[in-house]
């Protein structure tokens, strides 16, 4: 009995030596995946095979006498020091994994943020197989879409999101999704009364307008006011970003005559009111533009070339701005 249990202390104290005792990476710096849906004892016989782990079976162990043993977090790890196996099991359940991340930029739009996507080594690619209505579905927006609505336009908000290696892409746009919808709640909660808008989608769409319109902060509002006044009276917005939305891949860098008459759900020279989905990502300054849009009397605007803008409340003074800024301007257009 005595010899039995000297033997298990001295086995206890064998292996509490053994889970102390640094272990020396192959080099410093160190890393390694671990994957989605890997164990304790697959990850146990990986480090082993890669020169990092001795014992495996002994490190697997632990995994009987721990109740976290199923929460392995996926992703990239790396030691910079030596660590000791007690350390380098706690690290595969705290979440000590390294850190990615991907930018959903302003302005981008749906087929943008697709190929941003599948640049990334470190996600899980399964976007790619997926149908802008089958994405869509994926993302069951608490938002209230037009009937008939397959596409997931302008629904992420323009972020930057961390994630570990091994996350899904589809992962990555529904916390996009959740997020923009928070904050465009939040705008249209805020709104100014009696705009011509009838959901917070429409909103949605009209920010997508005033961010591709200009980048300058001080303007927003004032883009947004234009948009504005131009709906309550029934006049085409006329803008742009639209006719190029439209386009698609027919657009070759130059919008032409012919461009303008070319219809499409977008075309806003040829339809009225706001067009059917946002053209991009919206930013929350141009969110706040579309919901609390200026006072102004204005009508057109015209670029100016340094990147502002001339607004004009007639069509003669805006033909004179136009006159002035971009007549001789090859394919330039104006509201």
């Amino acid at each position: 009995m005595r010899r039995a249990l000297l033997l298990l202390l001295l086995g206890l104290g064998v292996v509490g030596g053994w889970l102390f005792l640094p272990l020396q990476p192959p080099e410093v710096p160190y890393s390694f995946e671990l994957m989605p849906g890997h164990t304790l004892r697959s990850v146990a016989r990986d480090l082993d095979a890669q020169g990092l782990l001795r014992l495996p079976r002994l490190f697997s162990l632990l995994g009987r006498l721990d109740p976290r043993s199923s929460q392995l977090r996926a992703g990239s790890y790396l030691i910079e020091s030596p660590v000791t196996p007690f350390d380098l099991y706690a690290m595969l359940f705290r979440g000590a994994a390294q850190q990615h991340e991907v930018t959903l930029v302003e302005g981008q739009t749906l087929r943008q943020i697709r190929a941003a996507l599948e640049r990334e080594p470190a996600l899980r690619h399964e976007l790619r197989q997926l149908s802008d209505q089958e994405l869509l579905a994926r993302l069951q927006p608490a938002l209230a879409l037009p009937s008939g609505s397959t596409l997931a336009e302008g629904l992420f908000q323009a972020d930057t999101y961390f994630f570990t290696r091994g996350s899904s892409d589809v992962e990555i746009l529904q916390r996009a999704s959740r997020s923009l919808q928070q904050h465009l709640a939040a705008a249209w909660q805020s709104r100014r009364a009696g705009l011509p808008l009838d959901s917070p989608y429409q909103a949605l769409i009209l920010a997508s307008l005033v961010e591709r319109e200009t980048a300058r902060g001080e303007e927003r509002p004032l883009i947004a006011g234009v948009f504005v006044n131009r709906l309550r009276l029934g006049m085409r917005l006329q803008t742009d970003p639209t006719v190029i939305y439209g386009l698609g891949e027919r657009y070759d860098g130059h919008l032409h005559h012919r461009d303008l008459q070319s219809d499409t759900p977008w075309n806003t020279y040829t339809r009225a009111g706001l067009p059917p989905t946002p053209i991009g990502l919206a930013g929350n300054a141009a969110l706040q533009a579309a919901t609390h849009p200026a006072d102004t009397a204005a009508l057109y605007f015209v670029a100016r070339g340094d990147g502002t803008h001339q607004f004009s409340q007639s069509l003669a003074a805006h033909e004179q701005a136009v006159d002035t800024f971009q007549r001789h301007v090859s394919g330039s257009r104006t509201p």
